[in-house]
């Protein structure tokens, strides 16, 4: 019986734990748009935040500013050495600037101070079946700054919710990986003061030419 008792506390213990691991990850408020190219939702962050939300941007401004960022994949030595030499990759296509930029005008008006815009961007994965190829992250503006994060970069991901055969077990989506973000031009692309780096969107904005998107 002890070991009975034994082996139902260590369950209980490893489900509290599971829960709360879950409790401190940032979770959706609201759902802005979701189809089969973009879903973008409100999500609220796990410490006070004090954003500056809500934000009054515009889809073709949204769009500027991301059109100007791009990213490596940072690695660990000695493969940085190599990876240094890869020149940066633009996080966002044309097409994709178009389908997500007006539902990201649409979260960070929706947002609150501790709540932030995220994305994802959905492909055809190489099995077309069981796999998205999806890229995905998140907005923020504190002023002066605008925050970009992406935690996913054309990675492949099961669009399969559940294994058919253990229905309670779900397809967990792989970790986050670790990108170094690129803006240009980089005299706008700063460290803020707690050590982030962010964008000070209002003088890029003063600066570039904001065109009309092509939807």
């Amino acid at each position: 019986m002890n070991d009975h008792i034994r082996r139902w506390t260590a369950a209980v213990v490893v489900l509290v734990s599971a829960v709360a691991g879950c409790a401190r990850l940032p979770y959706t408020t609201k759902t802005v748009h979701e189809d089969s190219r973009v879903a973008v939702d409100v999500q609220h962050e796990i410490t006070p935040a004090k954003y500056s939300h809500p934000v009054q941007l515009t889809a073709d401004q949204v769009a500027a500013i991301l059109r100007n960022f791009s990213l490596r994949e940072e690695q660990r030595l000695p493969l940085r050495w190599f990876a240094e030499e890869t020149p940066p990759k633009p996080v966002f296509r044309e097409e994709e600037l178009v389908w997500v930029s007006p539902y990201l005008v649409e979260a960070l008006q929706k947002a609150g101070p501790d709540e932030r815009a995220h994305f994802q961007l959905f492909g055809p994965g190489m099995n077309r079946a069981d796999t998205r190829n999806v890229t995905a992250g998140w907005v923020a503006v504190r002023e002066p700054y605008l925050y970009l994060t992406i935690d996913y970069f054309h990675t492949e991901i099961s669009s399969r919710h559940s294994d058919p055969y253990y229905p309670n077990n779900p397809a967990m989506p792989p970790q986050p990986k670790t990108y170094l973000l690129f803006f240009e031009p980089g005299r706008f692309w700063v460290t803020d003061q707690t050590g982030a780096r962010a964008l000070q969107f209002h003088d890029f904005l003063k600066t570039t030419q904001v065109t009309p998107l092509n939807p």
